[in-house]
């Protein structure tokens, strides 16, 4: 504005300059009417935005308290009825397994008795087969002994025989 001022201070062009400045303000320069609508938008929103706000901060307070008041015991009572259910159950389960396991525990020694008695029997059979073959030995050992007499007495009285031959 001052530059606009000062060159034609003096002059006749001085009102139409001036006109030209407040024809350009009213439809090239929209500052004015733009700072009013964002502040009435700013106005409305934050008003608007506050009302919101309020709302959701007490329907968020409603569902706390209803639910601290309500929910929360509800929840709290079926959580203690099923956990000492619950318990009881595993309790229970916990017997069974117990059981089954004393059982199997039984079985397996059971097997390893049966298998125990197995081994001794075949350890005592094994035992007995070789006192069998010890003295089957000794029995062929003996009748190879009196064989051998047998075939020296034989020989013996061959050569006896031979010789009475050989003499003549």
């Amino acid at each position: 504005d001052r530059r606009r001022d000062a060159p034609a201070a003096g002059s006749p062009i001085q009102p139409i300059i001036k006109d030209v400045g407040e024809i350009y303000s009213r439809l090239l320069d929209h500052r004015p009417v733009i700072q009013g609508e964002i502040r009435y938008f700013v106005k409305e929103f934050e008003e608007k935005r506050g009302l919101r706000e309020l709302r959701v901060l007490e329907n968020l307070k409603s569902t706390v308290f209803e639910t601290n008041e309500r929910v929360l015991p509800k929840c709290e009572q079926a959580m203690q009825d099923n956990l000492s259910e619950t318990f009881k159950k595993l309790q229970a389960a916990n017997a069974m397994i117990h059981k089954l396991q004393e059982r199997e525990y039984e079985v397996r020694k059971l097997q390893a008795d049966k298998v125990m008695a197995r081994e001794e029997k075949c350890i005592a059979h094994w035992e007995e087969f070789m006192k069998e073959q010890q003295r089957k030995r000794a029995e062929v050992d003996e009748e190879h002994r009196k064989a051998m007499e047998r075939l020296k007495e034989q020989y013996s009285e061959m050569e006896k025989e031979l010789a009475k031959y050989v003499s003549f």
